[in-house]
């Protein structure tokens, strides 16, 4: 049985959304409330966390699953097994960066022009010092609590910060010049519970269920009814994940036909079957796609 923890803040409503889709619902009595519960035999006890706990929690083995973003896995250097990447962020699913960013008007064009002895402000000190460790520049690091960018010019010459498209980093006047680490949310287990052959198994099943939901996003199911006559007209123009599959309808010169489809490209799809005369063609929501 696995002991579980779970994002608390930015991505707590799309991990919960993950979970409810991998049919592993977490219930609890409020939106505050930090214990919980998933009605399935393999997980035992759940916790929500901040992110910036889960994976120091996780390799000192007072869990064996958990999920955090990978920025949260570099900043502690923690070390744990990283079972999965789950593609998406706090607000989307790029993959945002941790950044150093420095004044619009600066002279500054690389990290390794960053001057000696310059204030940086992040939420990332342990990744930020390393990070200059390297390049050999000292520099003072001032832990921020927030708000990152409003630490320039009065608290700090440059930031290390967390960011997905960049805008509200300009919007402050500050220009981006090195990528510390790119970051997208992770499944991430105890070394020893993933060493384990029975926990193991667990995380596996529990990695296929969310595998399937994010396979799923995004896609749809295609049926339709085709005259023989027009069906390799069909096949040609249909997408699939490996073929569509084909079967002929009992007395009739009809096939049945479905396949996966992307559900951006379904309103250009659709007209372009019945163009090629497919005839009774259903859309319908896709919840898994387990290879």
């Amino acid at each position: 049985m696995l002991d579980l923890v779970l994002p608390k803040g930015s991505l707590e409503a799309v991990t919960l959304k993950l979970f409810e889709d991998a049919d592993l619902p977490v219930r609890r009595t409020s939106d505050r409330e930090y214990n919980a519960s998933i009605a399935d035999p393999r997980i035992g006890k759940v916790k929500i966390l901040r992110p910036q706990e889960i994976a120091e929690a996780v390799q000192g083995g007072h869990f064996d699953l958990g999920i955090t973003g990978h920025d949260w896995v570099v900043e502690p250097d923690s070390r744990i097994h990283e079972v999965m990447d789950l593609g998406f962020n706090r607000a989307s699913s790029l993959v945002a960066r941790v950044v150093l960013a420095v004044p619009g008007d600066t002279s500054v064009e690389r990290p390794e022009d960053v001057p000696a002895g310059s204030r940086i402000s992040t939420e990332y000190p342990k990744m930020t010092r390393r990070y200059f460790d390297r390049l050999g520049i000292p520099v003072e690091i001032l832990v921020s609590y927030g708000a990152t960018e409003a630490k320039i010019p009065e608290l700090a010459d440059a930031i290390v910060d967390f960011t997905e498209t960049g805008t509200s980093l300009r919007r402050a006047g500050l220009r981006i010049i090195g990528t510390l680490t790119e970051t997208t949310a992770r499944l991430i287990a105890n070394c020893d519970s993933w060493n384990d052959p029975v926990k193991r198994q667990e995380i596996e099943e529990i990695r296929t269920l969310l595998a399937g939901v994010l396979a799923a996003r995004g896609k749809v199911l295609i049926k339709m009814n085709v005259p023989e006559e027009r069906l390799q007209e069909i096949i040609r123009i249909l997408p699939a994940m490996k073929a569509p599959t084909v079967s002929h309808l009992f007395g009739t010169s009809y096939y049945a036909v479905e396949t996966v489809a992307i559900k951006s490209g379904i309103n250009l799809l659709i007209p372009e079957l019945k163009k090629y005369g497919a005839e009774d063609i259903l859309e319908l929501p896709i919840s898994k796609i387990v290879a």
